[in-house]
């Protein structure tokens, strides 16, 4: 599964954010979206795993603990699709207000069917 089907979920989402902070032990994730989605611990389990074979966080055992951390530029095709249509946004907005400016100040055309006279 790509980063996009997988960042697709919410609780995904949040999880991806959560380690974005810190690395945290699959209990102290569990405990956030269990909290905030309503859902139970086998489901907090299958979500960490389609995040692990999706290979965008990696847990390690410490003790009795899973740790889990997002995968150094596991996301990096993600980024830069929303980079790549972040900066045509940018542009075209860019454009609209250039066209707003000139229209508020008098620029091409006239809103007067007689052309202001």
């Amino acid at each position: 599964m790509n980063s996009f089907a997988v960042l697709a979920d919410p609780v995904r989402r949040r999880m991806v954010e959560l380690l974005s902070e810190e690395e945290a032990p699959a209990g102290r994730i569990g405990a956030v979206v269990m909290a905030e989605f309503g859902i139970g611990q086998p489901a907090v389990s299958n979500q960490l795993r389609v995040l692990r074979e999706a290979e965008i966080v990696s847990a390690e055992r410490q003790g009795s603990q899973r740790i889990y951390r997002i995968v150094p530029g596991a996301l990096d095709d993600f980024a830069a699709w929303v980079d790549r249509y972040g900066r045509l946004w940018s542009q075209r907005l860019d454009a609209l207000e250039t066209e707003l400016a000139r229209g508020s100040s008098g620029g091409r055309g006239s809103a007067r069917p007689d052309g202001g006279r």
